[in-house]
């Protein structure tokens, strides 16, 4: 519980001190090329750890049913203000993704952009990939951005997996589709090394 209330404060002062290397204000690339090209049939969709909440509300303005989820209470304050602003029906709550109260079964697609591989150790993020599963219909989709171990060039930045991690944590739960190397927006140079993981719930 200590380690829960640590991490709530840090991101807490890191999205009110506007430390946000990643928010680039844009929806993200792979997110868009994904809902573009893949048929996701609309209904509800998860946002986990969305932060000021622009991949939510781009999800709401595609017709989604759109949940964002942040652990950050000044985050989920800032993506309310924007999406009324910006005149979007789209829902955010403040909760952690692996002990919040979710209807199983609820969501046909799931995006996290760099928090799979927070989780801690092997178990942690075997666990996510349960939730994750649990949190899709039949045949639903999740897509993952993780940090990329093959980028021995940072000594700092987000965690890093490597392909080996991502492949042991989540096939027993899921199929899948694609797994590649990317480089992701963000304020810092140059772009960090992410893998871009497309998922199918078994």
């Amino acid at each position: 519980m200590a380690d829960r209330r640590d991490g709530r404060q840090h991101w807490e002062q890191r999205y009110s001190g506007d430390d946000l290397p990643w928010d680039t204000g844009r929806p993200d690339t792979y997110l868009v090329r994904t809902v573009s090209r893949w048929p996701v049939r609309r209904g509800t969709v998860l946002d986990v750890g969305c932060g000021t909440g622009t991949n939510t509300i781009w999800l709401a303005r595609q017709g989604f049913d759109a949940i964002g989820l942040d652990i950050s209470a000044r985050a989920v304050e800032i993506a309310r203000e924007r999406a009324a602003a910006a005149g979007v029906s789209c829902r955010f709550l403040r909760d952690d993704f692996l002990t919040c109260p979710m209807e199983a079964g609820s969501a046909i697609f799931v995006f996290d952009r760099g928090c799979f591989h927070a989780a801690a150790g092997d178990e942690g993020r075997a666990a996510f990939a349960r939730r994750v599963a649990s949190c899709l219909a039949a045949d639903g989709i999740w897509l993952s951005l993780v940090g990329n171990a093959d980028d021995r060039v940072r000594d700092k930045g987000p965690p890093r997996l490597t392909a080996g991690e991502i492949v042991t944590a989540v096939e027993p739960v899921f199929k899948i589709l694609s797994l590649e190397a990317c480089l992701i927006e963000s304020r810092i140079e140059p772009a960090p090394r992410f893998w871009q993981c497309l998922l199918r719930r078994r």
